[in-house]
């Protein structure tokens, strides 16, 4: 398969304001939002796939592939329609996980359609969605790429055993990223984060959801079975660190500006933005540390009283098909929930795109996939009391 050249451009994650997303939820939660769980006899209606083909399906910016010459075609979403004779309303309207869950709930707690067939949030936000019965299981005998392609690491989260409600849409590591020239050294470890070179040059992400597990990891904890004693361990230590002016600040993506000027030396950080900053500063390096890092994703869920249900559930297949994986990883640079995809990549005849073959932050390599663990996510009996105590330390 020939695969176009890459070009630099922003990631999706640079141009949207996280600061706080956690917070937002633990708010909701703490202003009374019913847990209006929907079983499962609720939850589909009669599917129109056969005789409407179309589905209408809400991204986040950014998080798909689009023509060099002309942003508004997206070749691999373009050669779907064409294939399938589906067309697709496909609309970048999600720019925060709490704000597009705000969005939609009201439709969701009453049973009512949203008007999409697709959605993508973050795996955090999912177990939400999940638990409260507001996606409808997948026919995975429709999905035969989904069951052969997706990643062993990705295949049983702890909110969705089987991965039977979601699909990882692009994946990422929230790991370590540091200046080696200005350091002067290497980074293995979350330990080193507290060395004494580093005092005022380290930040941490403010979003509780993004935070917690590598810290946690730091401590030696399993994070897909932490417990409410590790988090508050957490906090004593990220508290000592801030009133002694370890920890320069708290920050969404904007981490990537301190980094590149130099005020900060080291900092929590996701695999898809050290891509982008590499390619201007090869000193900087991005580290799973010996400890471990977590691997998340964002994933594709079919919304209750969807109209179109096996029409999204075969797109959500395509994008599993190897080749179709590869083109996509080749634009967004995040790490691939399709390992197929990169012999595809290493085949094509441009060299910078046949590198990203190599790059152990599209394609975690054996060694790093050892450290990568999904993390048990916060449970809305948890959220209120750890978010309150999480934003009085972070300033929110």
């Amino acid at each position: 398969m020939a695969l176009p050249p890459r070009k630099p451009r922003l990631t999706r994650r640079s141009l949207l304001r996280t600061l706080g997303g956690g917070a937002a939820l633990g708010a909701l939660a703490g202003c009374g939002v019913p847990a209006a769980y929907v079983s499962a006899g609720d939850r589909a209606v009669p599917d129109r796939s056969a005789t409407d083909k179309r589905l209408a399906w809400a991204n986040w910016p950014l998080y798909i592939d689009t023509d060099d010459d002309d942003s508004t075609q997206r070749p691999t979403l373009d050669a779907f329609g064409k294939r399938s004779g589906i067309t697709v309303d496909y609309v970048e309207e999600i720019n925060d996980n709490d704000e597009f869950f705000g969005k939609i709930s009201p439709a969701l707690m009453n049973h009512q359609q949203t008007d999409r067939d697709l959605i993508v949030m973050s795996d955090w936000m999912c177990a939400r969605f999940v638990r409260l019965g507001w996606v409808q299981e997948m026919d995975r005998a429709s999905q035969p790429h989904v069951t052969r392609y997706l990643d062993p690491l990705l295949r049983s989260p702890a909110f969705d055993p089987g991965r039977t409600f979601t699909v990882p849409w692009q994946s990422g590591i929230t790991g370590i990223a540091y200046d080696h020239r200005r350091l002067g050294r290497e980074i293995r470890s979350v330990d080193e984060l507290w060395a004494s070179d580093l005092k005022g040059r380290v930040t941490l992400l403010s979003g509780l959801d993004e935070a917690f597990a590598l810290l946690m990891q730091g401590n030696g904890v399993d994070i897909g079975k932490w417990e409410a004693a590790d988090f508050d361990e957490v906090c004593d230590q990220v508290e000592r660190r801030v009133r002694g002016g370890h920890i320069r600040r708290f920050t969404g993506n904007d981490y990537t500006k301190d980094l590149v000027t130099g005020d900060v030396l080291a900092c929590q950080a996701y695999s898809g933005d050290v891509i982008q900053l590499q390619a201007d500063n090869p000193d900087i390096r991005f580290v799973v540390p010996e400890e471990g890092a977590e691997l998340w994703s964002d994933s594709l869920m079919i919304p209750d009283r969807a109209l179109h249900k096996a029409n999204a559930e075969r797109l959500i297949d395509y994008y599993y098909e190897p080749e179709v994986a590869a083109e996509l990883a080749a634009w967004v640079n995040y790490v691939c929930p399709v390992p197929a995809a990169r012999d595809i990549l290493a085949g094509s005849d441009d060299k910078d795109t046949a590198e990203l073959a190599e790059n152990p932050l599209i394609f975690p390599d054996d060694e790093m996939r050892e450290r990568l663990v999904i993390a048990r996510d916060i449970t809305s009996q948890e959220r209120v009391g750890f978010a309150k105590r999480w934003n009085a330390i972070v300033g929110l």
